[in-house]
């Protein structure tokens, strides 16, 4: 009764409009005095748990995003993936989706995709002919990319919270990351005619000989070498065992200051400065959700909720593969309400025992849930990306509605699903890599 009443009080409160942060302290608040917990001595616990050299990869990924949008790399990106794939027949939108799958590989935050993707590309869409609600749609579905492609804050924070390997987990979500670009940019060619004008001013403006289509690509080539190298460079380093996540991290924070600074002269002194400020209120913020998460968590333990829970399950649902479907449903609303953090760092940890009890591994279990937030972010009612995408796109949510669910039962939801039916997309590359 004591974990059912606190999820209504986080959940109340966050539908209320109170800050994720906050919600999650009076959630904490609510368990201790549900089950007469020692508050003031879980704290402590609670401190010492974040005191890792391994939650310092999240200040430095999160200052990477920042600063690529400030420096000028998701503007170079775009182009480049655009010379490539922009001219055929819905090539646009698979250079949205390429690039959030790019962008994804270095910050690992799905906002900072969408910001930087959005205002750079939201316009030429249009002018391509592009409706504004499936340009906003697709970029709230493609923008998840961020947490599927390696380095992900999402998968940061369940290693965290499931006590796995960080490793591991950034590996594990590159097979459905690359299904569901794969199954984006085939989506796209079919649904950009229903949702586009075929406008002869398009094929004008922006039909090219093969020439000059040539020095374009050149020429954008060579500008985006400097960008692209930074997720060579911190994947390489990451899975080439010659650093830790978190020393990639660092490195990557360098990269792209110099990249941004010196190479292409986008990134300013004071752009460095208050890209660093809202980096440093990004990661106060989600310091704050973890902590008082860890302590939750702790109280579930102390008081075998989880234990409990799979018992229950155990005894009411006797097929595994039923249990797989109904915690998939259950992640998928779960992320209706709730933004992928808050998903990750309470139900996660909540479902891992009865995940291991079928015969999941937690790793798998990692990936499962990061297919299942894509589907949950993009659907309202709360929807925090869908909302933010139609925010830049500038168009009301009720517009992007219908190509966001078609989009995401075309596509999300068959990748949710083959994730996890079929291990092995999630666990062969980490298995290759000797992570498991």
């Amino acid at each position: 009764m004591g974990i059912f009443l606190a999820t209504c009080i986080l959940v109340g409160l966050m539908l209320f409009g109170v800050p994720v942060a906050f919600s999650f302290a009076a959630m904490t608040i609510a368990l201790s005095l549900a089950y007469s917990v020692n508050f003031q001595g879980l704290m402590v616990t609670g401190f010492w748990s974040l005191n890792s050299v391994v939650l310092l990869a999240l200040p430095f990924f999160i200052l990477t995003g920042y600063l690529m949008q400030g420096g000028g790399l998701a503007k170079r990106l775009i182009s480049f993936i655009d010379s490539i794939v922009g001219k055929i027949p819905g090539g646009l939108g698979m250079s949205m989706i390429l690039t959030a799958g790019v962008f994804g590989a270095i910050s690992g935050s799905a906002t900072s995709a969408v910001a930087s993707i959005g205002k750079v590309m939201i316009k030429p869409m249009e002018l391509r002919g592009y409706s504004r609600r499936y340009t906003s749609a697709l970029l709230g579905v493609s923008s998840l990319l961020g947490i599927l492609i390696p380095p992900s804050i999402t998968m940061i924070l369940f290693a965290a919270v499931t006590r796995q390997s960080i490793a591991a987990c950034f590996a594990c979500t590159i097979g459905p990351g690359i299904l569901l670009i794969i199954g984006l940019s085939i989506a796209n060619a079919f649904l950009y005619k229903h949702y586009s004008k075929e406008e002869q001013s398009r094929i004008s403006n922006f039909q090219q000989n093969t020439e000059s289509a040539r020095i374009s690509f050149l020429k954008s080539t060579v500008s985006a070498i400097p960008a692209l190298l930074v997720p060579v460079i911190i994947l390489g380093a990451i899975y080439g065992g010659f650093s830790t996540p978190t020393e990639a991290a660092a490195v990557a924070v360098l990269a792209s200051f110099i990249v941004g600074f010196f190479i292409y002269r986008d990134l300013t002194f004071t752009d460095f400065l208050r890209s660093t400020a809202e980096a440093a209120e990004t990661t106060g913020i989600l310091i704050i959700i973890l902590l008082f998460s860890l302590v939750a968590g702790r109280i579930m333990i102390m008081e075998r909720i989880p234990q409990e829970l799979t018992e229950l399950v155990r005894r009411t649902l006797h097929e595994p593969w039923i249990v797989l479907l109904g915690v998939n449903a259950f992640l998928v609303l779960a992320g209706m309400i709730m933004d992928d953090i808050s998903v990750t760092l309470i139900i996660a940890p909540l479902l891992l025992p009865l995940m291991v009890d079928n015969g999941v591994q937690p790793v798998h279990f990692a990936a499962i849930v990061g297919t299942s937030v894509v589907i949950g972010a993009n659907s309202p009612p709360t929807a925090p990306i869908l909302y933010m995408a139609c925010h830049i796109g500038e168009v009301e949510i009720n517009k992007t509605v219908g190509p966001a669910v078609a989009l995401m039962l075309l596509v999300a939801l068959p990748v949710a699903l083959l994730t996890t039916f079929i291990p092995e997309i999630s666990l062969s590359i980490p298995r290759a890599l000797g992570l498991l």
